[in-house]
């Protein structure tokens, strides 16, 4: 059965000229996952198809409406019932690889909720979602590109969807690690070179440098992700040898 996720949007062609292509398109297409888009507009009940208003209390900007994004989240609900709601928000916990596997493994699948304007009613949070994530310490114009990168971020980990599932294991934030640096040809281009090491053959020592680089490109670019790595083994302690007991 594919892996279900609904998105609410007031831009549904954002979303659906974004899934349409590359892995994602291609796990559609191979009935992996089954992605639905709504339009909340849809779900205003005036003849004006109004999904906003004034903010109570006075403020710049406009509010989205209670009832018209819940309207939206209970038609989604009907056709996924397990799913878990998830609102897009700029004051949401953030959102991190182990969320995607928590989400990846949650068969029910996700509705993703997409704010807009100067964001949604709290109600909404309040009541009728199960969680609100943020992508990063930044604010967008909506909530379309956030879904997208947890769209993506989670249909990559479902089995099936990548042509090579090992690649999975040594990406970045899979071991608490940046991925190393990558490599291909040509072997030397403006007197750069590719690292021998990585010429040589040698599986063992190829391993040993690529974690070595990951852990020091994790220190440099990362210094916030706190290295969890195995402590190195004690130094051999050299006692006195045992006398042989010539019985």
């Amino acid at each position: 059965m594919p892996y279900p996720i609904t998105v609410l949007t007031l831009f549904p062609e954002m979303i659906l000229q974004a899934v349409s292509h590359s892995i994602i398109g291609r796990a559609i297409g191979n009935e992996i996952l089954d992605i639905k888009v709504l339009d909340i507009r849809d779900f205003a009940t005036d003849k004006h198809k109004t999904v906003d208003d004034e903010p109570y209390g006075g403020g710049a900007g406009m509010v989205m409406k209670v009832d018209v994004v819940v309207a939206a989240i209970r038609e989604a609900k009907k056709a996924s019932q397990g799913a878990k709601v998830v609102l897009m928000s700029a004051s949401g916990r953030p959102f991190n690889q182990a969320v995607a596997k928590r989400y990846a493994s949650h068969l029910g699948g996700i509705i993703l909720v997409c704010g807009h304007y100067e964001g949604i009613d709290e109600r909404v949070a309040a009541h009728y979602v199960d969680e609100e994530v943020s992508v990063g310490d930044f604010v967008l114009s909506g909530g379309e590109i956030p879904a997208l990168a947890i769209l993506d971020a989670t249909a990559r980990l479902l089995p099936g969807v990548l042509g090579n599932a090992e690649s999975l294991d040594v990406e970045s934030h899979e071991n608490g690690l940046l991925e190393s640096p990558q490599y291909t040809r040509p072997q030397v281009f403006e007197g750069h070179e590719v690292p021998a090491v990585l010429l040589s053959g040698n599986h063992k020592e190829i391993e040993l440098f690529r974690t070595k680089e990951a852990i020091e490109k994790t220190k440099r670019m990362r210094p916030d992700i706190k290295l969890q790595l195995e402590p190195e083994p004690p130094p051999m302690q050299l006692g006195r040898p045992r006398e042989l007991d010539n019985g």
